[in-house]
C-alpha cells in the first residue's frame, strides 16, 4: 500500500491563500501563516465594518438633517415627529439629500410639518 500524497491539494490551498494576500506589507503576503492570520483578520474587519457604514452614514444624515431643521426653528425631534404625524414617509438619507441639494424644498417640507405640529 502506498501513502496519500496531497502535494496538489496542499499547493492549491496556500496559493490561494497567498493570492488573497497579496499586495500586504512583509510576511504577511510571503509567508504562509502570517496571510492566513492576516486574511481571516482583513475578512472578518471588512465584514464587521459593512455593518459599521449604515450606521455611520445614518449618522452623517441625522447630523446634516439636525443642522438643516434647527436653521428653520424647530429640532430633529419635533421634527421627525411632525413627519410621522404628517404621514410623510421619506427616510433619512433623502431628507439630508433635500436639506443639501434643494433647500427650498426641503424648507417647504419644514412649514408643513409645522403647521401639523401646530394642530
Amino acid at each position: 500500500m502506498s501513502r496519500v500524497k496531497r502535494g496538489v491539494i496542499h499547493t492549491k490551498k496556500r496559493k490561494k491563500i497567498l493570492r488573497l494576500t497579496k499586495g500586504y506589507r512583509g510576511g504577511r503576503s510571503k509567508l504562509f501563516t502570517q496571510a492566513a492570520e492576516a486574511l481571516k483578520k482583513s475578512l472578518s474587519a471588512s465584514y464587521k465594518d459593512r455593518k459599521r457604514r449604515k450606521r455611520d452614514f445614518r449618522k452623517l444624515w441625522i447630523i446634516r438633517i439636525n443642522a438643516a431643521v434647527r436653521e428653520r426653528g424647530i429640532s430633529y425631534s419635533e421634527f421627525i415627529r411632525g413627519m410621522r404625524e404628517a404621514n410623510i414617509n421619506l427616510n433619512r438619507k433623502v431628507l439630508s439629500e433635500l436639506a443639501i441639494h434643494h433647500p427650498q424644498e426641503f424648507t417647504h417640507l419644514v412649514e408643513k410639518v409645522k403647521e401639523n405640529l401646530k394642530r
